[in-house]
């Protein structure tokens, strides 16, 4: 896969896990504000992640690993989660089936 592909990702990964948080975090507070910017940077993602000219299976197939890596990692450093072993198991088989999505026989 090439590097831009994982940049790509990674990049929309961010704004998914991060328009979610905000809007989280306006739903708690009762923040109509954050829960619309929450819905743009959420608007960003879909707008990143189809930058990836794949199939659309394959596309998101692969790019549900990279998110779920990066959700668990937001949990653990921006919000400070303690991550259970289970967690850490889960996002293994989760990025295991990215993996053979990835690169099993096309």
């Amino acid at each position: 896969m090439p590097f831009g592909a994982w940049l790509i990702f990674v990049l929309a990964a961010i704004f998914e896990v991060g328009g979610d948080a905000v809007v989280r975090q306006g739903l708690r507070t009762r923040g109509l504000i954050l829960v619309v910017l929450g819905m743009v940077v959420l608007g960003f993602y879909g707008l990143t992640v189809n930058m990836v000219k794949w199939d659309f299976s394959r596309l998101l197939g692969v790019y549900v690993g990279v998110f779920a890596v990066v959700s668990v990692l937001f949990g653990r450093f921006v919000f400070r989660e303690n991550i259970p072993v289970p967690t850490w198991a889960g996002l293994g088989l989760v990025v295991a089936g990215g993996l053979v999505i990835q690169f099993g026989k096309k």
